[in-house]
């Protein structure tokens, strides 16, 4: 499953890619210092996009995972059959990363590739978010069965969210089973990068 991911734009932008959408982005805590980044990992700081007031999101910077009950993170959290009816996030990138067996018999590390849309440079994962004891506030991103454009490369997906439903993603009163959907064949480019 997807544990690293691009991101190599700053709030400004985000913030410009949302008002497009007429979804007015708060900075609770201040505008967020987003350094362009072509790997985000887990345990890392990265911006999210939380609920704050009806049609409006707040872009705050958390940490990827939280540890789980066997102390290993969770940066991936299956969505099949969930609601997710508080603690919804928009997980702002331009890019995510799977990798596969080598095709080089010879090669010792896994094939990588990038996944990136092919009308938009930004895109939004769908995540969730909480307070724990051991890290503070930290997010997961959430998974489904695979689209056309993923199955050939792996069994589960991150569920990429369509840009008509971003702000609804944002309102736990609309069920997740209705916005969390593959996209359709054709809108993922992927190119081969390792």
């Amino acid at each position: 499953m997807c544990n690293d991911y691009r991101l190599l734009v700053d709030a400004a932008s985000i913030v410009e890619d949302f008002a497009d959408l007429k979804i007015r982005i708060d900075f609770s805590e201040g505008v967020p210092n987003i350094e362009a980044r072509q790997d985000i990992k887990i345990t890392d700081m990265a911006p999210i996009v939380r609920t704050h007031e009806r049609g409006s999101g707040d872009l705050v910077q958390r940490r990827w995972s939280w540890p789980g009950p066997t102390g290993k993170p969770v940066y991936n959290f299956r969505s099949d059959g969930r609601e997710f009816e508080a603690g919804r996030c928009l997980i702002v990138a331009d890019g995510f990363y799977e990798f596969t067996t080598p095709s080089d018999p010879t090669k010792k590390r896994k094939d990588k590739w990038l996944f990136t849309r092919r009308d938009q440079p930004l895109f939004c994962i769908a995540g969730i978010w909480r307070t724990d004891p051991k890290v503070g506030e930290a997010f997961t991103m959430l998974t489904m069965p695979p689209g056309p454009d993923i199955a050939p490369y792996h069994d589960r997906q991150i569920a990429i969210l369509d840009r008509s439903v971003w702000i609804d993603w944002l309102d736990p009163r609309i069920a997740a089973s209705e916005l969390l959907k593959p996209l359709p064949a054709g809108s993922l480019q992927v190119e081969q990068v390792g």
